[in-house]
């Protein structure tokens, strides 16, 4: 890995143990205080065991919680933007010293952990810090506010990585670890990596910003999050189809790489672009694409707050450099994609579609224009649609 970037803290984590291990843990979980997760801390579970959240080796303490939600930094000074809590009933938290056996949401065994710490969710300085809003309609806000009023912290021991490998968004071809993103990459010689975030299927604003990132970087890596999404996302095997018969459609191959990652998404916009940066860098990317609005749902965050905040962190621990475009959209006299930066022509003369249209449009039957997704997306697009609820 000597010619990549260096993993967020130094060192990339690995807290997934060997089968040998795995089979004794197995033994001994049914005699462990069980831990049902929700879905989101599966996949957190799963990022702290692959080292994609590293330096995290398990879930947060009561110091690296409040600093993380009051400075945007671990109790260490490492940049963290959001914390990975588990938060459990008050009535069923284990004691410290305890061990307990965490079952992912279809009863898969997890992984082990040994609790260090027990402390109380503070989820009033939580939420306001982390989201910038309290409205409880927001998914983030509401996804926090129905979760347990005690935290519990320890290093964990992942036993099961991929809990349902036969699942419609397990992806194994292309659920790669941050070890093996960086093993392919030095394969390929990449020294500067730019990372692609996205929930949504690709449509041409966000082809024109993964073209500009390769004419920057030696490769491009397509990320999609794969993990848990709010109701009326596009599902992500919808999502997987596009982006592969986009790739072999229309990028160049030796330069492209398609992984998933099995993050639950946040919404917390500036401060989850953050969080998708460290992220990138511990997969060995270089570079991270922002767009507009990244992370963000509904109006609750400015069009280029999620760049701007990058703006006041210590670049030399961020270590990754964030790629700022502006709002991309198909151009009728320059006839291609384009921005403020590289179009003199007025709105009058943009096609603007935001994925919340282009859902309504599929809903009520109607195809996505060519100015907005290629053929073959809206193909894909228009098979699911059509397919049974």
């Amino acid at each position: 890995m000597s010619g990549l970037i260096s993993p967020h803290g130094g060192t990339l984590v690995n807290r997934v143990v060997d089968n040998a291990t795995a089979t004794k843990l197995q033994g001994e979980a049914s005699s462990l205080k069980r831990i049902d997760l929700s879905a989101k801390q599966s996949c957190d579970l799963e990022m702290i065991g692959i080292g994609a959240f590293s330096p995290l080796t398990g879930f947060m303490g009561k110091a690296d919680f409040e600093s993380v939600c009051k400075s945007m930094k671990l109790a260490s000074g490492d940049i963290w933007p959001i914390p990975i809590l588990l938060s459990v009933d008050s009535s069923k938290a284990p004691k410290v010293g305890e061990r307990v056996a965490l079952y992912a949401p279809n009863g898969v065994l997890q992984g082990v952990m040994t609790v260090k710490e027990t402390f109380a969710h503070d989820k009033k300085l939580e939420i306001p810090n982390v989201f910038a809003t309290s409205d409880e309609a927001h998914p983030g806000v509401a996804q926090v506010m129905a979760e347990g009023d005690t935290c519990i912290a320890g290093p964990v021991d992942v036993v099961t990585v991929c809990v349902d490998p036969k699942g419609p968004e397990a992806f194994l071809e292309f659920r790669q670890t941050p070890a093996q993103t960086r093993a392919e990459f030095e394969k390929r010689g990449w020294k500067t990596v730019g990372a692609f975030q996205t929930r949504n299927p690709i449509h041409r604003a966000h082809e024109y910003l993964c073209k500009c990132t390769q004419e920057i970087c030696d490769g491009l890596l397509i990320h999609p999050l794969v993990g848990e999404t709010k109701k009326g996302d596009i599902p992500a095997a919808t999502r997987m189809d596009c982006y592969q018969v986009l790739i072999e459609k229309y990028f160049v191959k030796d330069r492209t790489h398609l992984s998933v990652m099995p993050a639950a998404m946040r919404y917390a916009g500036p401060r989850e672009a953050i969080l998708h940066a460290l992220v990138r860098k511990n997969y060995g990317c270089t570079h991270f694409i922002v767009g507009r609005d990244h992370a963000g749902v509904g109006n609750y965050y400015g069009t280029y707050d999620a760049q701007n905040i990058f703006d006041g962190l210590d670049a030399k621990n961020l270590g990754i450099r964030p790629l700022k475009f502006e709002h991309a959209a198909w151009c009728k006299l320059c006839e291609g994609m384009t921005s403020s930066k590289t179009c003199p022509h007025g709105g009058e003369h943009k096609i603007f579609l935001s994925g919340t249209k282009v859902r309504e449009m599929l809903a009520a039957g109607q195809r996505p224009p060519m100015e907005f997704s290629r053929p073959e997306v809206a193909d894909a697009l228009m098979s699911w649609a059509k397919s049974p609820a």
